[in-house]
């Protein structure tokens, strides 16, 4: 990850319209897989001698919808169970996200102001979370900037494709699990119409980093990494979070996501008008595979 970024601000640094602009690095792998701490790690290393460059690190996840908006937001839709909580695009504050990528584009401009960044706690409302207004204040110069979320570089799909992957198996997870969770097409179509907002997002980035589970258990695996680290956290705050089985139907709400979108960041999708648009970042992607124990299985370039 740190040869990928390094040779990424390189390039851009040679050959980017405005090179005084921060390298933007999008961050994707699913829940648990180990994003935010990779994530970390790597900040610390980029912002270490002999490097020592300035590194500004968003999540996806702070820019959910406050709590009273969530709420409102799932009454606003019963029927649909993919908006009962954080999690699919709907749920996050498009428009806040906008303007802080749009302020850190600028950041190293001569009258930029101080960039204040939320911060999403998780542990709060039994799990459901709460965003609070204690995040992180980024000042320039900044070299690098991070996003690093679970659905960060997803694409809307077509309706034909939503219609074919409806009616295969899920793999890993079985026969009609949409069905059996209590998901519906509609669900899906009203999700993906939310995603087109996203498009605008992915717009700001130069390259891309994913951390996936290998393609024999792209889903089942997720589970798993979700709960222990649930456990991590309620063991660090004194017990505060979600029980076993509010995660396991947590984690059901994010498997639509991956199973209809997830594809867009090596094949795009489609934009507001319906017209096919490809991600910004190929051709300055890393993928990392990992197993069950999140132990390193292959990485490749795309």
């Amino acid at each position: 990850m740190n040869s990928h970024v390094l040779q990424q601000l390189q390039h851009h640094r040679s050959s980017a319209t405005d090179p005084s602009n921060p390298l933007f690095i999008a961050v994707q792998g699913p829940q648990g897989s180990g994003k935010t701490f990779l994530t970390s790690r790597l900040r610390d290393v980029l912002t270490s001698p002999p490097h020592s460059l300035s590194v500004a690190v968003l999540s996806i996840d702070d820019l959910y919808l406050p709590h009273t908006e969530l709420v409102a937001l799932a009454q606003e839709n019963p029927h649909n169970r993919l908006l009962q909580g954080r999690g699919q695009p709907g749920t996050h504050d498009v428009k806040l996200g906008t303007h802080i990528l749009t302020q850190l584009k600028h950041v190293n401009e001569f009258d930029s102001q101080p960039i204040q960044i939320p911060y999403f706690d998780k542990s709060l409302f039994s799990g459901e979370g709460d965003r609070v207004q204690i995040g992180v204040v980024i000042k320039r110069h900044v070299d690098v900037v991070m996003l690093e979320g679970w659905c960060v570089g997803f694409y809307p799909a077509t309706r034909e494709e939503i219609d074919r992957k409806w009616e295969e198996p899920v793999l890993g997870l079985g026969e009609d699990f949409f069905a059996k969770r209590g998901f519906r097409k509609e669900d899906v179509v009203e999700v993906n119409e939310r995603l087109k907002e996203f498009l605008e997002w992915w717009k700001f980035f130069d390259a891309f980093i994913q951390i996936k589970p290998v393609d024999s258990h792209p889903y089942d695996y997720i589970y798993r990494w979700r709960l222990q680290q649930e456990h991590n956290m309620k063991v660090k705050n004194g017990g505060k979070g979600m029980t076993d089985e509010q995660v396991e139907k947590f984690v059901d709400r994010y498997i639509p996501g991956y199973v209809f979108f997830g594809d867009g960041i090596l094949n795009g999708g489609v934009d507001v008008n319906g017209q096919k648009q490809l991600p910004p970042w190929l051709g300055h992607g890393l993928s990392i595979q990992i197993g069950e124990e999140r132990e390193l299985m292959h990485v490749s370039n795309f």
